[in-house]
């Protein structure tokens, strides 16, 4: 689960960032800790490590680490171009966040998640030496890529700018299971072990919290049932796939639609493929562990 803030979404589309709440800390967390004790799941959140500023955001998050969650690294500023940066910049965004985090929550990560799930091979290599013993950030999913080019492209002729950028489409040939990343990463090889985020069937469907909450329960079901046999499910959610329309900015309604749907349903759809897994004998784990097994 990435806890990206409302802000982060409000720069992708080019909305004014400088007064939106806090809502994924102060009410999505609440909601995700109360779902994580009801159905006994495991969580992996990965934290976006300026965000620990806020010291009400330190204090929820120690109450996870003491549920026995896992944290993860999504970088210091959750830079959508990082890795557009200079291999220094790359290095202090990855290694400053993983030593904020261990100072403030007594933790060090040892995954990465990268912001707007976009690597290259020198920001893995840089992901390795900070000490990560797994990244989860490739998405070979043809509809998402198809997507954003057409949110990107529509902003950009609108005269909108956007804090998102666009992999590259050969990301698209990757492993959907985990693997050993080579040069160029979206090969086989023997660097970082790579966890990549879920896709479903042969068309690579998104299998990811924005996208069940718009199919609800019983359409989630069919997709999940498309992933039966395979050895990791890997469900990214986001902080916001807990939140609903009276938490945001009302201009956010209008870009990310899943934040119409109520929640309780959102929940509903997220509980039936867990039972659905989990009937299939799949158990709950962090990546974490799901690295140590595959390593």
């Amino acid at each position: 689960m990435d806890l990206d803030e409302v802000r982060y979404y409000a720069q992708i589309h080019g909305l004014d960032s400088s007064s939106v709440s806090n809502a994924v800390y102060d009410i999505a967390l609440q909601r995700i800790r109360a779902f994580a004790t009801d159905t006994g799941l495991p969580l992996t959140l990965f934290v976006v490590a300026r965000d620990l500023e806020r010291a009400e955001n330190v204090e929820t998050l120690r109450r996870f680490v003491a549920d026995g969650h896992e944290l993860g690294n999504h970088s210091l500023d959750h830079w959508y171009d990082l890795t557009r940066r200079e291999h220094s910049e790359q290095g202090r965004q990855v290694v400053e966040a993983s030593e904020r985090i261990a100072a403030l929550l007594g933790v060090r990560p040892t995954g990465f998640r990268a912001p707007g799930y976009t690597v290259s091979d020198e920001l893995l290599d840089t992901i390795r030496d900070a000490g990560m013993s797994y990244d989860s950030s490739v998405f070979p999913c043809p509809p998402y890529y198809a997507a954003k080019a057409t949110r990107l492209l529509s902003m950009k002729l609108g005269g909108h700018g956007s804090r998102a950028i666009l992999d590259t489409p050969r990301v698209l040939r990757a492993p959907t299971t985990p693997y050993r990343v080579g040069k160029p990463y979206w090969s086989t090889g023997s660097g970082l072990l790579e966890l990549p985020i879920q896709v479903a069937g042969p068309l690579r469907m998104p299998f990811i919290g924005t996208s069940l909450s718009l199919l609800g329960p019983n359409a989630a079901r069919l997709l999940t049932r498309s992933l039966l046999g395979t050895p990791l499910v890997n469900l990214e959610l986001h902080g916001l796939d807990f939140l609903e329309a009276r938490d945001v900015p009302e201009a956010l309604l209008r870009v990310q639609p899943d934040l119409r749907v109520p929640v309780a349903r959102k929940l509903d759809t997220f509980a039936a493929v867990l039972e659905l897994l989990r009937k299939q004998g799949y158990a709950a784990v962090r990546l974490d562990e799901s690295a140590r097994a595959f390593s």
